[in-house]
């Protein structure tokens, strides 16, 4: 490991993977000595048409010969940003068509939170245990996940929790919640799919006490699931959707949509509601926009189940005690955490990246680029399979 990286950089555990990377291409990364790992966790769910891709190189190449900053956020029409948020407003539900731009998801959830206060005039806001949507003061008040926040106490008042899927749970969503946050899938608590309506229960009980439905699309969303955002998978209409990682096919990105009306509260009383400087960077705005048609010019969202349906034929092994997740947001689940790790440690080291998930010890993250090809897909379970193989030949217990 580059011991500048450990002087220097501040890091967020006690033990980085370290690996020092000289070049990525397509699905796989390179390091220093010119070995090759394929790619299964593409920048935790970030780089959606994998690395290096030749239309979102090319549009950022493109704009930057044109101009880069000129101007905070929401002063002046830039083509980019003003483009992307049409786009994406002609590929929502007609109420959600008014797009603001951040610089990441953590952002993009403040922003989202601030909205349905500034809505409803309302300060209860309800998360979900075990959820995760960030971590600046905001995002980790609405973290459900208590061991992560404790240490940064007092966070924001008024906020409480429920269990997803538990039904009996939304009688706490009342007059006085300004809103309810939920991730479509929950991501760090072991890629839980929602069951039997959840999220359109979470719906009706809003339109009951007027409180605001908003959705974390930050993983689910940009095509991972089969969709472009995973709520349309199960026929729910949140008041907003918030988006990141993968929206900017590898570049840093966050938004957060909602109805015109709404969003334009943020605008007075006081105005400069939510303000950012590099928001909508016209740079970045060209990543999107680029990844945002490739997405929908494309078969790789439908091919997505596809491939996640080849996965679950794959990763069939006694050390394998689940798949759960959804097109390519997938996560392999076993009996302890001590084999999560060893498998991930050791796929590594056979040129396989895998990764973990922030709650859920036992899941192994299988979140790779949409443009993985089948081949390749067949070529990282096989490396599984034979680390898993390995562990079974040493362990006492399997023999």
């Amino acid at each position: 490991m580059n011991p500048d990286f450990i002087k220097y950089q501040a890091q967020t555990s006690p033990y980085p993977l370290g690996m020092e990377v000289s070049h990525a291409i397509g699905s796989y990364i390179y390091d220093t000595t010119n070995k090759k790992y394929l790619d299964f966790v593409a920048g935790v769910s970030a780089c959606t048409l994998g690395h290096q891709h030749l239309r979102v190189n090319q549009a950022i190449k493109d704009q930057l010969d044109k101009y880069s900053h000129v101007m905070v956020y929401g002063e002046y029409s830039q083509s980019p940003a003003v483009e992307y948020c049409k786009l994406l407003a002609s590929l929502l539900p007609d109420s959600l068509n008014k797009t603001y731009l951040v610089n990441s998801g953590t952002e993009a959830i403040e922003g989202a939170l601030k909205l349905a206060k500034r809505t409803t005039g309302r300060s209860q806001l309800i998360s979900c245990n075990n959820a995760y949507h960030g971590n600046t003061m905001g995002s980790m008040s609405v973290m459900g996940f208590e061991e992560r926040k404790q240490a940064f106490r007092p966070l924001l008042p008024d906020v409480d929790f429920i269990t997803f899927n538990n039904e009996d749970d939304l009688q706490k969503i009342t007059t006085r919640t300004a809103a309810i946050l939920l991730e479509t899938i929950q991501g760090g608590a072991g890629f839980i799919q929602p069951e039997n309506n959840f999220l359109q229960k979470v719906r009706i009980r809003c339109n009951e006490v007027g409180a605001m439905m908003i959705v974390d699309e930050i993983q689910p969303g940009f095509g991972r699931t089969g969709k472009l955002f995973g709520f349309q998978n199960y026929d729910v209409i949140p008041d907003i959707v918030v988006m990141g990682k993968g929206m900017g096919g590898g570049m840093p990105v966050g938004a957060f949509t909602a109805a015109a009306e709404k969003m334009d509260l943020l605008m007075a009383n006081p105005k400069l509601g939510h303000i950012t400087t590099f928001g909508g960077h016209p740079v970045i705005a060209a990543a999107c926009l680029a990844t945002l048609k490739e997405l929908t010019e494309t078969n790789l969202m439908q091919e997505t189940l596809a491939k996640e349906k080849l996965f679950r034929s794959l990763l069939v092994h006694p050390l394998i005690t689940e798949i759960r997740g959804k097109g390519l947001m997938l996560a392999a689940m076993t009996e302890t955490a001590e084999i999560t790790n060893e498998v991930i440690l050791n796929c590594k080291d056979k040129g396989l990246i895998l990764f973990w998930l922030l709650f859920e010890g036992c899941a192994i993250r299988i979140t790779p680029p949409l443009t993985i090809s089948e081949e390749e897909i067949k070529e990282g379970c096989s490396i599984i399979l034979e680390v898993m193989d390995e562990i079974l030949k040493k362990d006492k217990k399997y023999n």
